[in-house]
């Protein structure tokens, strides 16, 4: 029998804050807080992300990060920004486009065409 992944968690100073930010992005919505400690959202496709209060984050290029996807990535990529987002790069490999951005606390992750989630 193999394992199933439960949730994807997320390192932060701020995990309610972050927590909020993301069930935002994702029409998603908080779950429990655990008094701001260990924050759990669930996003509208019913990926469960959570968000653990670290004095210290990892510095650094995170080591894993999320991939989104969109019908019309351009106004996902603006729609993020005007919500706090920054971009960091856009990239194109064989065809294949994507803007690389990072969250309010600097955690990475990208957006892509809606087709890329079969890749």
């Amino acid at each position: 029998m193999s394992p199933s992944v439960a949730m994807i968690t997320i390192d932060t100073t701020d995990p309610v804050g972050l927590g909020t930010w993301w069930a935002a992005q994702t029409d998603g919505r908080v779950v429990a807080e655990n008094d701001g400690f260990f924050v759990v959202m669930t996003t509208a496709s019913g990926t469960v992300l959570s968000f653990q209060k670290v004095d210290d984050p990892t510095p650094g290029k995170n080591r894993i990060h999320l991939d989104l996807t969109s019908d019309d990535p351009a106004a996902e990529v603006r729609r993020l920004t005007a919500a706090g987002a920054t971009t960091i790069a856009e990239q194109e490999m064989s065809g294949f486009a994507w803007v690389t951005m990072a969250d309010p606390d600097g955690n990475e992750f990208c957006v892509s065409g809606a087709h890329a989630a079969a890749v």
